[in-house]
């Protein structure tokens, strides 16, 4: 009787295979820091450049027909940057990070501002620069998708 390779005993593997396995793991464990130690990672849009992100939130808003003065008035009301500090701001290229802890004073009327970027509810965001950023992101889309100014800036 012939045996198959499904009917073969299986058997464990060898004393010194099973210390191999183990000398790894243990090296791996000495170069792994423990994960109370690891910072966390920031997003990179964090460190964008204001100047890389504002022209393609003008784009997006010339596009549906909108102006970039409607673009710097949403910016404006948010931050409180005035025109002058605004391209300053850009030539400077600070990042969004820069941007958004220098503004002049963010909008008290930022909290109510909800809705979906992205597929993330802005009024869920834990991090509070990344909800800025949000918030920024909203607006815009708001602007393109065509709603009123007076709308828009929560008047």
């Amino acid at each position: 009787m012939k045996t198959r390779p499904s009917d073969a005993v299986k058997t464990k593997p060898s004393a010194k295979k099973a210390a191999e396995k183990t000398s790894a793991k243990e090296a791996i464990a000495r170069r792994t820091p423990p994960l109370g130690d690891v910072a966390p990672k920031r997003p990179r849009i964090f460190a964008m450049s204001f100047a890389s992100v504002y022209p393609l939130y003008v784009q997006k808003a010339e596009k549906k027909g909108r102006t970039k003065e409607e673009v710097d008035e949403i910016i404006e009301w948010l931050t409180g940057y005035s025109g002058e500090q605004l391209g300053r701001a850009n030539d400077a290229e600070v990042n969004l990070e820069a941007f958004f802890a220098q503004a002049p004073r963010m909008n008290p009327n930022a909290g109510l501002i909800t809705g979906v970027v992205c597929g993330v509810r802005v009024e869920d965001v834990a991090d509070p620069l990344m909800q800025q950023i949000r918030y920024l992101d909203k607006l815009i889309d708001e602007l393109a998708k065509g709603r009123k100014l007076a709308s828009i800036l929560r008047q």
